[in-house]
């Protein structure tokens, strides 16, 4: 039961944080009059609408980000667990980063990181 209380006075804690954040923020601000709904670029107007679709070329270096991302969290535990595994870790990391890799020089193969 003790673990009840413990997770409820924690879930009250948080809303007790969330609220006197907000509070603070009310407190704080200049005026209650919004801003106009305007998206934010360094102070510059902005040149097309902010619901825009992007480019098709955008699409492989998304695909690139995604790939070595989930890289990095493939890589993070590995490394802290490599000693307990012993060399047959160390085997199957570089196997997944060849496939990667065999991915990486497909793409470039096929002109997907050519930019124009």
């Amino acid at each position: 039961m003790s673990g009840l209380i413990a997770t409820i006075s924690l879930l009250g804690l948080a809303l007790a944080g969330v609220g006197v954040l907000y509070g603070a923020a009310w407190w704080l601000r200049t005026t209650g009059v919004p801003i106009a709904a305007r998206p934010f670029g360094a102070g510059l107007e902005p040149a097309e609408h902010a619901v825009s679709r992007f480019h098709v070329r955008w699409y492989p270096v998304t695909m690139l980000f995604l790939a070595f991302d989930m890289e990095m969290v493939f890589m993070y535990p590995w490394v802290r667990v490599i000693s307990a595994v012993g060399p047959g870790a160390v085997i199957e990391m570089f196997t997944f980063l060849a496939v990667l890799l065999a991915g990486v020089v497909y793409a470039w193969r096929e002109g997907a990181l050519r930019w124009t």
